[in-house]
């Protein structure tokens, strides 16, 4: 367990991220394009489409972590983002993230969401400990295996008032069928899938299930677990990302996911407030169409 910040601690730490975050007079002149948010099926809520994931990279609560976390919290809220997904397995993430939202006073405007292995009471109320609230914006079965799998007691916490949104995730192609079968019996109101340019399944399988259940989706892993970057290495942006406003890889792979109507967020994991101050970029100015996202399946291709 991390140990808990003061405010002046936050405030210290999440300073470092100021270099790469343009100045909060700029936000509030209005001179950047703000960030696009989509509508939470279900519920009409809207969502700013690029949020935080946490996998990974907060797995551990030393010092450098939590510094890092708190630039990374702070370029967040300073871009107009919310989303911040985490999970139970993800070692200190719900810790680290849970001590700088309530060192920074942040709760309302961050959108919670974490992962339980299974509707298990104690888990739950470890999670929430650790994130330090009493209530949760999104409450999702994490890596759904069983077709048969109920949401009957994630529906009893909502009800409740515990969390205001339930959901499943799968990020394994073996797994799909569960999904399509707990998809189409719970309806939940979030759907987490693996879904990047360079590996469509969910795009085939998923998504149509997605958007006639009306369930938000929300993309993990939208970099192909680094396969991108390391295909375009070295390489330029072709000339015509500069149509739907990408500057860099980052937004180029992103704007192609935010391109899909059905796709309600896209969450990039990274501990690096440069890098999510540029993520939240991929929310701003166009996004490609149908057949722009066309030509950027056949660049990547052929790379």
């Amino acid at each position: 367990m991390i140990e808990r910040l003061t405010r002046r601690e936050f405030a210290k730490l999440a300073s470092g991220a100021t270099a790469s975050l343009l100045p909060w007079s700029v936000w509030a002149q209005g001179t950047v394009a703000p960030l696009l948010a989509k509508p939470i099926p279900r519920s009409g809520e809207r969502m700013p489409a690029v949020g935080l994931g946490t996998a990974s990279v907060y797995d551990t609560g030393d010092e450098t972590t939590r510094r890092k976390a708190g630039q990374v919290v702070t370029a967040l809220v300073a871009g107009g983002g919310r989303l911040i997904d985490t999970a139970s397995t993800y070692g200190d993430a719900e810790s680290v993230i849970g001590d700088i939202v309530a060192a920074g006073a942040l709760r309302d405007k961050v959108f919670i969401a974490t992962k339980l292995e299974a509707p298990d009471a104690d888990e739950l109320k470890r999670s929430l400990a650790r994130l330090k609230t009493a209530k949760l914006d999104l409450l999702q079965l994490h890596n759904v295996r069983d077709p048969n799998q109920s949401l009957a007691r994630f529906r009893e916490w909502q009800r409740a008032g515990i969390c205001r949104y339930v959901g499943v995730t799968s990020t394994f192609h073996g797994d799909f069928p569960a999904v399509e079968a707990v998809l189409r019996r719970e309806t939940p109101d979030f759907l987490q899938i693996d879904y990047s340019l360079d590996d469509r399944e969910a795009e085939k399988r998923l998504l149509p299930l997605a958007s006639e259940t009306r369930t938000a989706v929300l993309t993990a892993l939208p970099f192909g677990r680094g396969r991108l970057f390391r295909a375009v290495r070295g390489k330029d942006l072709p000339d015509w990302a500069k149509e739907f406003g990408a500057q860099s890889w980052a937004q180029f792979f992103l704007k192609f996911l935010l391109g899909d109507e059905r796709v309600t967020a896209v969450i990039p994991g990274t501990a690096d407030a440069g890098h999510m101050t540029d993520n939240l970029g991929a929310g701003r100015a166009r996004l490609p169409d149908a057949a722009v996202r066309k030509r950027m399946v056949a660049f990547v291709e052929a790379l």
